[in-house]
């Protein structure tokens, strides 16, 4: 038996439910700029991140009554965020790096600690945008979104130590755009 997750916008989210445009209004205002910064952060693109949210909002009030409520309003919304970020990903027929699993060996990340704090944040922000779109989507979805490799994998179509492959190279990738535009 699966545990209720409780909702501190239960109230809105019944309302939505009824078609209450105001209760809509009212939870748009309280999820939209996370879910807009998710669609950039996938798309690298402003204008269709504002579309895909808008387009997401949508979708999430259209299919309020299949909420279950196991897990929060907001996680649900960004499920639905993510995945029409990347259906708008794939129609663009961007496809990942491509990447023999057998020939990389992914190195174990140094702990570079002088790196840290080193960067500011909207240098890091630029150099994720310059990043192609598969590095950025993997580093989005596990740095950003917290999602774990397995979970990638699953959303991606890809497999799990691909995932592991993307990640490594993005950052390598991040690094690199970072030392050459010397921040």
């Amino acid at each position: 038996m699966k545990k209720e997750y409780y909702n501190i916008h239960k109230d809105l989210i019944e309302r939505c439910r009824n078609k209450d445009s105001k209760a809509q209004f009212e939870l748009y205002k309280l999820y939209y700029k996370a879910m807009y910064n998710t669609c950039y952060r996938i798309t690298g693109d402003e204008m269709e991140a504002e579309d895909i949210m808008q387009e997401s909002f949508l979708v999430a009030f259209e299919k309020i009554n299949t909420y279950k409520g196991e897990v929060s309003f907001g996680a649900w919304l960004k499920k639905i965020v993510i995945n029409k970020s990347l259906d708008t990903i794939k129609k663009k027929k961007i496809e990942l790096v491509p990447i023999d699993d057998k020939i990389l060996k992914i190195k174990k990340e140094e702990n570079n600690e002088e790196d840290a704090g080193k960067y500011k944040i909207e240098a890091i922000r630029n150099a994720i945008e310059q990043l192609a779109d598969g590095y950025r989507i993997v580093l989005s979805l596990y740095l950003l979104e917290g999602y774990d490799h397995d979970e990638i994998s699953q959303i991606l179509n890809i497999s799990s130590s691909n995932s592991r492959s993307q990640l490594s190279r993005a950052k390598q990738r991040l690094k690199e755009i970072l030392k050459n535009e010397k921040y």
